[in-house]
């Protein structure tokens, strides 16, 4: 509904909405099926027509099943064995798609759109598909495929006279084989395909899903009904819920304040949640304190209590959250998920081992103020204070060595478990950092292998 009331921006949004309600069916089918000539979109569109109770739209149904105001033009072009303009297509796709049944029953798209033109009009339309199924295979199959393809007038399935062949005599009977099916004529169609679908793609790259077609066609269908059924869920921020990842002293924390100041996020160290947990003497706490008492780590199942505790708060829900210190590997990002904790942004530091040892290993804390030092970026003011600046063991370098090594011994698989990750250089001016990271959450969710610094 949301994204009805984006597109068509109602003056009266609110009848609008009740309008929709009463009319639309949000869990109705949108499906688009597309792919090279032969490939079998006919037979997947018209089968999931028949499992789902959707309408199929496809240019031959347009043209000479459907009583439309734009048809007879369309056919006038069609007459003249010209091309018809694609504004012309996507204005009939538009007015068959605004009929009740496709509103009620949802629709499947069979081959359209064959470019980024048509893409961008449907798109400009609100004709906005859920899915869409790409089937692929190799040229020699298709065109080999195309040759002996064989189509029934009557129920307009589509047959083949090596791999699916009728048993019934009647319908072999009245099969008849379709225009247009030389193989130089599949040959110019297959390079035309090829040259239009990157644009294509690039446009519903997010939905998207390529399947094998030159298998069996049982395998074909029900690796699209697998897909069709998955719901897409929106990774766009409208409550920001960022994770930062990184090795110690790659400036999480200070990334982390900013964001939380400027935009009014949560700002959560898991660390520290767990030291106000024991300092709160709350029963997690308490079963918590012997492990922090002497060092050791925390069990990942009382962690979990304690995070998802805190990120499930109405503030964290209505204002969104910041969060670093955790996941530190694949089996902690795994429970997040399990407890439903998916960020919308994840961000990795990246900072050079030398830079790591320089900011930490020259930190130091005055003992009587609690203020922080470091002995090259920001020395202590005063002789007297100097004298008495004391350095956490955590920061001595054996102690970072054995940090940053457990860091990148489990940081490959947490890359490729959040897959859509932004990846910063964090060897740079804290402020140049924030700005990067800043238009990150801002704009549309990056291509990891284009988005970075």
């Amino acid at each position: 509904m949301l994204e009805e009331l984006l597109i068509h921006k109602p003056d009266d949004p609110i009848q609008y909405m009740i309008n929709h309600l009463k009319q639309n069916n949000d869990d109705a089918p949108r499906i688009c099926v597309l792919g090279p000539p032969a490939s079998g979109k006919t037979t997947v569109a018209m089968w999931l027509c028949k499992h789902l109770d959707a309408i199929r739209i496809s240019q031959e149904t347009l043209l000479f099943k459907e009583i439309l105001a734009l048809t007879r033009e369309a056919k006038t072009y069609k007459e003249r064995k010209q091309k018809i303009p694609n504004a012309l297509w996507a204005n009939l796709i538009q007015e068959r798609l605004s009929n009740v049944d496709c509103i009620k029953q949802g629709w499947i798209l069979e081959g359209f759109p064959e470019n980024q033109e048509q893409a961008w009009m449907l798109q400009s339309s609100g004709i906005i598909p859920r899915h869409v199924v790409v089937l692929y295979a190799p040229d020699t199959a298709l065109i080999e495929r195309n040759s002996g393809k064989r189509l029934d007038p009557f129920t307009e399935e589509v047959y083949h006279t090596t791999f699916d062949w009728p048993s019934d005599p009647l319908i072999q009977q009245r099969l008849v084989k379709p225009e247009d099916l030389s193989e130089q004529e599949m040959s110019k169609k297959l390079v035309e395909y090829h040259r239009n679908f990157p644009g294509v793609f690039q446009i519903y790259q997010k939905v998207l899903k390529s399947i094998n077609a030159d298998q069996p066609s049982m395998d074909v269908l029900s690796q699209v009904r697998t897909y069709v059924q998955t719901r897409h869920r929106s990774a766009a921020p409208f409550t920001p819920r960022i994770l930062f990842c990184g090795p110690p002293g790659s400036g999480k924390s200070l990334q982390a304040a900013l964001i939380a100041q400027k935009y009014s996020v949560v700002n959560i160290c898991c660390g520290q949640l767990l030291k106000e947990a024991v300092a709160d003497k709350t029963k997690l706490g308490e079963l918590i304190k012997p492990y922090i008492d002497n060092g050791y780590p925390v069990p990942d199942n009382l962690v979990m209590k304690i995070l998802a505790e805190r990120l499930n708060a109405l503030d964290c829900m209505t204002n969104g959250w910041v969060l670093y210190g955790f996941p530190r590997d694949i089996e902690q990002g795994e429970q997040l998920q399990k407890s439903h904790i998916i960020p919308n942004r994840v961000f990795f530091f990246n900072l050079p081992c030398e830079s790591i040892m320089e900011r930490l290993s020259q930190r130091r804390i005055d003992p009587v103020t609690g203020e922080r030092y470091h002995m090259t970026f920001r020395p202590a003011p005063a002789p007297e204070i100097q004298v008495r600046l004391r350095q956490n063991p955590r920061d001595k370098e054996e102690n970072i060595e054995k940090r940053v090594e457990t860091y990148y011994r489990n940081v490959k698989e947490l890359e490729d478990f959040y897959e859509d990750a932004i990846y910063v250089n964090a060897d740079q001016d804290p402020h140049v950092v924030f700005e990067f990271i800043e238009s990150c959450i801002i704009k549309p969710l990056p291509c990891k292998k284009l988005k970075s610094l």
